[in-house]
């Protein structure tokens, strides 16, 4: 071979190399969401995967998202405006539902209508949410009781409709066809235990409920935890969708787990799972799903891939997160869909109107902590680390108020402005310890200050740092360091929250310029 042609092959080679990595490096990436996306439900319309996932106690609740490639999710509707005019709702009189709400929710598409289904403890009741145009029709509400535990709602191929929930003892239950309650006659046990394919020495028994039919047999999802093991999905397998089941362990790895099936127009399934992933919350992978003897068998070589042959993963999910400037165009949604309130809104005391290009909080009643205020309005942080920033003009505030940015979970962070006998200074509360404490005090001689939080999800760090700008480029740090930590009673991960409330006197106002979220820290 001639000198020539070895550098012509080798630079053939070489550039085969690179088309092949250039290739690999597009490819979509698992987690497909680095966020709190829990209990998904997914359902394919044509050529389009809509989703269903939990927000709980946020309002409005149970976020409808879209895609059209299984990776890049963007938030078009919520089924629920809010889940009752109750104590628990409003943070009235003491009460609160964190870590309740609307839980599991079911998305289905039946007879050219889109179904969503969920319960709430808080209510003790079960909803049905329908609608003809997902993104822009009204969802027409049913509701009844009692609140049926991670139900799958599923529509039989005879025109009969199906609620399958519990949890360990599974039971199926048959609804009239106005979708108005049970039939109660119908009521009877599907599966004794569910757990049974993971072993007997079971911590969480399987819950999570998501039925399927393929080629005329039902398939049902599980999630169930063996005692010293890790989140595990189990699968049923009946002929008819009364049984009898047969069960099998389905998917065993780094806790992956609860979920469903999904398949694509040209053939492709997946499985759709999520994970426990510390303080950011539970985050949405997919898994490879292959059919084999008539079962779904899930993963690679039963592990979770990195890489998807999807497309690529766009960043930030601008659907999902996004940075608002609080100026709204004529015809526009007063909030983008990034945005739920903690609990009930009063909507009398919040505006983008009020002030152009501002978002006020004003106070409408006191309150001793950050967890009883309402109007808190919040989004999703994002994995693997993230930042939010504000602008805010405290002019308007009056004595006793605190304004500002915090991370809400039980164990909170904030870092904002008090007001206390007339002198205004900036102020970082860290409740890490279960208890909120001043760590750091700074004197405030000008109306506006800038605010920002730094998050680091990386291997499950769950640390952020506050800072503050008396001019928007320099940053100071304040008060120490927040260990994040994923906690029962909020069963949520952390969220971004712009908070005004008021501990002496009512009618004082918080001016936000806007809001910005960042995908990296910047060193």
């Amino acid at each position: 071979m001639t000198r020539k042609l070895f550098l012509t092959y080798t630079i053939l080679i070489v550039s085969s190399q690179l088309v092949a990595l250039s290739a690999q490096m597009k490819k979509a990436h698992n987690p497909i969401i680095f966020a709190d996306v829990p209990d998904m439900s997914m359902v394919r319309v044509g050529d389009t995967y809509y989703m269903s996932s939990t927000t709980m106690h946020m309002v409005p609740g149970v976020p409808v998202m879209k895609s059209n490639d299984l990776i890049n999710w963007k938030i078009v509707s919520y089924a629920s405006v809010n889940l009752g005019d109750v104590d628990a709702m409003n943070l009235n009189n003491g009460k609160s539902t964190y870590g309740k709400g609307s839980w599991a929710s079911c998305i289905r598409y039946h007879n050219g209508t889109f179904f969503v289904s969920t319960f709430a403890q808080t209510t003790g009741k079960t909803y049905i949410y329908s609608t003809k145009n997902i993104e822009k029709g009204l969802w027409k509400e049913i509701s009844f009781k009692p609140a049926y535990h991670d139900h799958s709602l599923f529509f039989d191929d005879d025109g009969h409709v199906y609620l399958i929930y519990g949890a360990g003892k599974l039971r199926i239950v048959e609804l009239k066809l106005d979708l108005s309650g049970v039939i109660p006659e119908t009521d009877h046990v599907l599966i004794e235990n569910a757990s049974a394919p993971a072993g007997t020495n079971i911590g969480l028994s399987a819950e999570g409920s998501q039925l399927f039919k393929v080629k005329g047999k039902y398939y049902l999802f599980n999630i169930t935890w063996p005692k010293g093991g890790m989140r595990t999905v189990v699968i049923h397998r009946a002929d008819k969708i009364t049984g009898p089941y047969e069960g099998r362990l389905a998917f065993q790895d780094m806790g992956i787990a609860q979920g469903g099936l999904i398949d694509t127009p040209n053939g492709e399934w997946f499985a759709y799972l999520f994970r426990d992933y510390g303080a950011v919350g539970r985050i949405p992978y997919l898994i490879p799903v292959k059919w084999e003897d008539g079962w779904p068998v899930l993963g690679e070589n039963g592990k979770t891939p990195e890489s998807l042959d999807l497309p690529e993963n766009k960043g930030l999910i601008p659907g999902i997160v996004a940075s608002d400037e609080f100026s709204r165009k004529k015809g526009e949604a007063a909030l983008p869909f990034v945005w739920q309130w903690n609990h009930n809104p009063d909507n009398k005391f919040w505006s983008i109107t009020q002030r152009k290009g501002y978002l006020r909080l004003t106070t409408g009643r006191t309150d001793t902590t950050l967890m009883l205020a309402r109007n808190t309005l919040t989004q999703r942080t994002i994995g693997p680390e993230c930042v939010g920033a504000t602008s805010l003009d405290i002019s308007l505030m009056k004595e006793g108020d605190f304004a500002g940015l915090c991370l809400l979970q039980k164990d909170y962070g904030q870092v904002g402005v008090k007001v206390e006998n007339g002198d205004k200074s900036i102020v970082m509360m860290n409740a890490g310890n279960g208890k909120s404490v001043e760590m750091e005090r700074v004197e405030l001689k000008q109306n506006i200050v800038y605010l920002k939080a730094e998050c680091n999800f990386k291997n499950l760090a769950d640390v952020a740092n506050f800072f503050y700008s008396l001019d928007g480029k320099t940053w100071k740090s304040i008060g120490n360091q927040l260990k994040m930590v994923y906690t029962l009673p909020h069963f949520m991960g952390y969220r971004f929250g712009l908070f005004n409330y008021a501990t002496k006197e009512i009618g004082g106002s918080a001016d936000f310029d806007y809001f910005h979220i960042e995908e990296k820290i910047s060193n």
